[in-house]
Formats: structure tokens, C-alpha cells, sequence
């Protein structure tokens, strides 16, 4: 009998050992949408995303004043993930180097990549990335902004407000045109990188003008890694981000109210990026 009651007590202590180990594999309720860590430089964020095995695509200069610097990166995982149809823009991470408040801010890849990669995520994946960027850059906290990770699939600022779906077309024409457009529009002076994600398939990173990236500076300067903006080039379009759409989703605590006070800036943004294939 006590053999029996024994066998039960491991029986059931394996299945309780088992159902944690499945629920560590799952999603979390919530997350959050930036990882904060110890001041570095770009160079510095550079050499630690190089040396984990991630491929850095370039440092971009977000703002002079503030000290806000951009490092973009990719690896062989993201870019499977973004060669999907439509989910290109799921490519690369950012960590920005923020010298206002003297700290780096990793974009999360499980937020943004739920937010991108919307039903097509592979959970696991874009986990496994977070945790590498963890042991990389040691001590990163969880940022206060945060939402529902399911809900992130389905995100929208406000009624009649963009989803990820409604992305902006700002050209047309054959891959190889669009591209050359992008790249040397203005003597390719605000072109910054190219990322192939397959045949006819690229993620284009773009300068936005100076009067127009100025936003950051009224809506948080903590979250300018957002920038610099993205086209993705595939089946003969030329598509960008809805940007009422992206900067929400960037801005996760940004209020009606806030968000008014850039209301010119969506629109700009879509004027800057349509200018090169015009």
C-alpha cells in the first residue's frame, strides 16, 4: 500500500513537473514592449550583438542633440520569419542608444514580432531571441510600457484607426526599379540599408526629413529606436507601416491627447517615403 501511495506522489509530481514545462514554452499574458539596460556606446552595442551571432546592418544617428543612436540588426531566424508574405517588416531589431537619459533600449522581438508577425509567429523563435539579447546585454529590466501579447495580433490605437494590415503603398513598379528608386533617390542620401529577405523580397531602411523625425522629441525620446523607418519592397509594391499604426504601437502609454499633438506627422512621414518613387 505505501509503495502504492508512493508510485501516486511521483505520478502526480511529474505531471505538475510536466504542465510547468509546457507553460514555460507559452506566451506570456503581457509584454513588454522594451528592455532597458546600462549606458553603452553604438560601437560598443554593435560588438555584443556581432559577437552573439546577430549581423548588424548599420548605426543610424536618430538625433544629435539628444544623443540618440540606432543600432539595427538581423540574423538567419529573423529573416525566415519576415520572408513570409507580408511580415517583412518583422526583419531586423533595434537597440537604441539613448544619451538624454543615459541607458539602452532593446526593442523586444517577442512584442514587435507579435505585432508583425501578427498569427504567423512562432512564439518560441522570436523567445529564444529575447533570451540571447538577455545574456548579451546583462541586467536589462522590462520598460513600464507594456500590452496583451494576443492582443498585439490585433492591434489598434483607436476606432477607425489603422491596423497592421493597412499598410501604405508609396510605390509601384518591377522589384528591381523600386529598389534602384530607394537606393538612389537624392544621390542615396537617405537610404541607410538594404536587407534581402529573399528573391524580389527587401526591407529598406529610410531616412525621414529632419523636420519631420523631430516627433520624438514631443512624444518620448526613450522610444526613438522606432526610427529609422522601413520599406518593404515585394510583389512590385513599395509598402510602409501605416504610421498611426506604428507609432502607437511603438508608444504603447501614448494618449489620445499626446498623439494629437504630432497629428501632421503620419502624413508627413507617408509624403517622405513616397518621394523617392515618385
Amino acid at each position: 500500500m505505501r509503495h502504492f501511495l508512493s508510485s501516486l506522489v511521483v505520478f502526480f509530481s511529474l505531471l505538475i513537473v510536466g504542465s510547468t514545462a509546457v507553460s514555460a514554452d507559452e506566451a506570456p499574458k503581457e509584454v513588454h514592449a522594451y528592455l532597458i539596460g546600462k549606458a553603452m556606446t553604438s560601437a560598443e552595442v554593435s560588438r555584443k550583438l556581432t559577437d552573439a551571432g546577430f549581423e548588424v546592418l548599420g548605426t543610424y544617428l536618430v538625433n544629435k542633440k539628444n544623443k540618440l543612436e540606432t543600432v539595427i540588426y538581423t540574423n538567419d531566424a529573423l529573416k525566415a520569419m519576415a520572408n513570409k508574405p507580408e511580415r517583412g517588416f518583422a526583419g531586423i531589431g533595434r537597440v537604441l542608444v539613448d544619451g538624454k537619459n543615459n541607458q539602452i533600449s532593446v526593442s523586444n522581438p517577442v512584442y514587435f514580432g507579435r505585432a508583425f508577425m501578427q498569427e504567423d509567429i512562432d512564439y518560441s523563435v522570436f523567445k529564444k531571441i529575447e533570451e540571447t539579447l538577455m545574456n548579451t546585454f546583462e541586467g536589462l529590466t522590462p520598460s513600464s510600457d507594456k500590452w496583451v501579447y494576443e492582443d498585439l495580433a490585433d492591434y489598434q490605437f483607436m476606432t477607425m484607426m489603422p491596423y497592421y494590415k493597412d499598410s501604405s503603398v508609396v510605390g509601384e513598379g518591377s522589384t528591381a526599379k523600386l529598389l534602384e528608386q530607394a537606393e538612389s533617390y537624392k544621390k542615396g542620401k537617405f537610404h541607410l540599408f538594404t536587407l534581402k529577405l529573399a528573391e524580389g523580397k527587401y526591407l529598406v531602411g529610410y531616412e525621414l526629413s529632419k523636420r519631420t523625425a523631430k516627433f520624438v522629441e514631443k512624444i518620448g525620446v526613450d522610444k526613438a529606436g522606432l526610427l529609422p523607418y522601413t520599406i518593404l519592397i515585394e510583389n512590385d509594391e513599395a509598402r510602409i507601416l501605416a504610421a498611426k499604426f506604428y507609432l502607437a504601437v511603438s508608444y504603447p502609454q501614448l494618449t489620445m491627447t499626446e498623439f494629437m499633438t504630432i497629428a501632421t506627422v503620419p502624413g508627413a512621414i507617408e509624403q517622405d517615403l513616397s518621394k523617392p518613387f515618385k
